[in-house]
């Protein structure tokens, strides 16, 4: 990517850098001289940003993850809709974007996996806040009937625990499996079909 000295150095272009840098370079080679050279900036310029390596590459971690978040949030709230289909395009959506991670960009997403070990605060976080959208649209289905779990923490953990082959990156071998879709779609309906009141 050639700098681009005209553009202001944001945070957001600092990071869009970075996860390029990490594409070519990969997470063990990748320095924050690469991302400033990247940029045609110096690598000072990039620490007044982010304060050290680790630092950047937990926010390039977090940026990838917010991305799912964002997505999978707008079915979590939507207005419409009964819980129980929410819940299985909730969780369609969620495997559908991790395995378009993992087939469109395989080498980003392998730099990723070794990013996501690095960072657990931030996944700890990711995984809550997806957590907590299962368990958001699982107490709609309760509330309005349709949906039994007398613990929803409980449930919505369960949910994630239970899919965990389709969305956690240590299975993403699985994913180009001739049969997945089938063998996830089996999954989820025996999810629904157990939740439903």
């Amino acid at each position: 990517m050639p700098p681009a000295a005209a553009e202001p150095l944001t945070p957001e272009r600092i990071l869009e850098t970075t996860e390029e840098v990490l594409r070519r370079f990969g997470p063990t080679k990748a320095t924050v001289v690469d991302v400033a050279r990247a940029l045609g900036v110096s690598h000072g310029s990039v620490y007044r940003h982010f304060p050290s390596k680790a630092a950047l590459r937990e926010a390039v971690t977090d940026r990838w993850l917010a991305r799912s978040v964002v997505m999978l949030e707008e079915i979590a709230s939507a207005p419409t809709g009964s819980a129980p289909s929410k819940l299985e395009s909730w969780l369609e959506a969620l495997f559908e974007a991790k395995r378009h991670k993992a087939g469109a960009d395989p080498e980003l997403f392998a730099t990723y996996t070794v990013l996501l070990a690095e960072n657990s605060g931030v996944v700890d976080a990711h995984l809550t806040q997806l957590i907590d959208q299962l368990a958001r649209i699982i107490d709609e289905g309760v509330s309005a009937g349709s949906l039994a779990a007398p613990d929803v923490p409980a449930a919505a953990r369960a949910v994630f625990d239970a899919t965990g082959r389709f969305h956690d990156p240590q299975y993403a071998a699985d994913w180009l499996s001739p049969t997945i879709i089938t063998e996830f779609e089996a999954v989820t309906a025996l999810i629904v079909r157990g939740l439903r009141a």
